[in-house]
């Protein structure tokens, strides 16, 4: 970057909801920086994105090349392939952007896109050959691509598994639940789920069988085999290190470790935004949700700068 490049908003992170957020700031006229970290998106293992009327299936890949082709008729925003290694408040006067390269910009406002940090399991043989494909962290994501399969939840939260006989039959008629040995309840929730025609197996989850991402058999520290073709595993999750960094420097606002904005998007700094996955909890995510709330910073962005 040039040092002293100066931008209506530097939008962090390329996904879906940045770079909603940048088509409409250009539609507005604004000049944005959309810097994009190299690193493979969180996305990456998705094989289609759904339910974005007419892209229906299109590649993550797809959809960045595609949205880029449309920002380039305006010739207004700039891509920049960097990691943010720090974002300073300028005490109302905009935000100086640094990346992790030494390079800084200037912008007068800021949307944190940068999506968050899913936190996989340790030592469980074959879960990155079958996440986002066979292990899946959102049915409504690509729950269709798993339909007529076996399924198990798999948690350590006794009212997330309790779901496991009625919540997912749009998609599987056979979905059981797995839990740690430690589970609380658990005698009580295993009686309940075997009454709905379901169970709860006790266990840790040591390997995956598979065939390039495919799931069939689920193996436990015990050495026991489940058949199971579907894994329903939501992930803990994390801020990436930049907004760690401003929540820990700057007292940017989370709740539940989620980003904390108001209805246009604006977090607790003032001319600092956020939108996508970084303020919602996994039912809250996803390519659609992370579109409307691009636009809704963008909008915000614009309205208040006519105030």
């Amino acid at each position: 970057m040039d040092p002293t490049a100066q931008y209506d908003t530097v939008i962090i992170g390329g996904g879906p909801a940045g770079l909603t957020a940048a088509l409409t700031l250009t539609r507005y006229r604004q000049r944005t920086l959309v810097v994009e970290s190299p690193a493979p998106p969180r996305n990456a293992a998705s094989r289609g994105v759904h339910g974005l009327i007419g892209l229906e299936g299109a590649t993550p890949d797809e959809l960045r090349s595609r949205a880029w082709e449309e920002l380039r008729r305006y010739g207004l925003a700039r891509r920049l392939d960097a990691t943010v290694s720090e974002i300073t408040p300028l005490n109302g006067d905009g935000f100086h952007v640094r990346a992790d390269d030494g390079n800084t910009a200037w912008g007068r406002n800021v949307i944190l896109a940068t999506g968050v940090i899913d936190q996989r399991p340790d030592g469980v043989e074959g879960f990155a050959a079958c996440w986002g494909r066979t292990v899946i962290h959102c049915p409504f994501c690509i729950g269709e691509e798993n339909a007529d399969r076996t399924w198990a939840l798999v948690s350590d939260d006794p009212h997330y598994l309790g779901m496991a006989a009625t919540a997912f039959r749009a998609w599987t008629d056979d979905a059981i639940a797995v839990a740690p040995p430690s589970l609380p309840g658990a005698d009580e929730l295993r009686r309940s789920l075997r009454k709905q025609g379901s169970d709860l197996v006790q266990g840790e989850i040591t390997r995956l069988h598979h065939t390039d991402g495919d799931l069939h058999t689920v193996e436990l520290a015990d050495g026991s085999l489940l058949e199971r073709r579907t894994l329903l595993w939501p992930q803990p999750q994390r801020q990436v290190p930049l907004v760690e960094r401003l929540a820990e420097d700057h007292g940017l606002a989370l709740n539940d470790g989620y980003v904390t904005v108001d209805d246009g998007r604006q977090t607790s700094i003032s001319g600092l935004y956020a939108a996508g996955d970084l303020t919602g909890r996994t039912w809250e995510q996803g390519a659609v949700p992370a579109v409307t709330a691009g636009s809704a910073a963008a909008d915000a962005i614009h309205f208040a700068h006519l105030a």
